[in-house]
């Protein structure tokens, strides 16, 4: 079984930076793509950036200039890097990932962001 542990979360004022990170305990040939959602209180959760085992990202547009998903494999993780943070950017993000050959899905536990005015 997959787990996914996230940590870097936290309360930052706008214009800010944070850094998120999740690693996984499969093996690095296991995990295909990997991605990061958010859930805003009173709305669905969404996709915020993808990224390919190969490296390939792609990115709402309501971040785009601003987050920076990245993976390395060898340590099993993937980060965010989310720069300019507003407070619509405000959500518990979550950390997914699939397995490369049974496409399985697995989800983290989530870890809030709060960006204050």
């Amino acid at each position: 079984q997959v787990q996914l542990v996230e940590s870097g979360g936290g309360l930052v004022q706008a214009g800010g930076s944070l850094r998120l990170s999740c690693a996984h305990s499969g093996s690095t040939f296991s995990i295909g793509a990997m991605a990061w959602y958010r859930q805003a209180p009173g709305k669905q959760r969404e996709l915020v950036a993808s990224i390919t085992r190969g490296g390939s990202t792609n990115y709402a547009d309501s971040v785009k200039g601003r987050f920076t998903i990245s993976r390395d494999n060898a340590a099993n993780t993937v980060y965010l890097a989310m720069n300019g943070l507003k407070p619509e950017d405000t959500a518990v993000y979550y950390c997914y990932a699939r397995h490369f050959l049974t496409h399985y899905d697995y989800w983290g536990q989530g870890t809030q962001v709060t960006v204050s005015s």
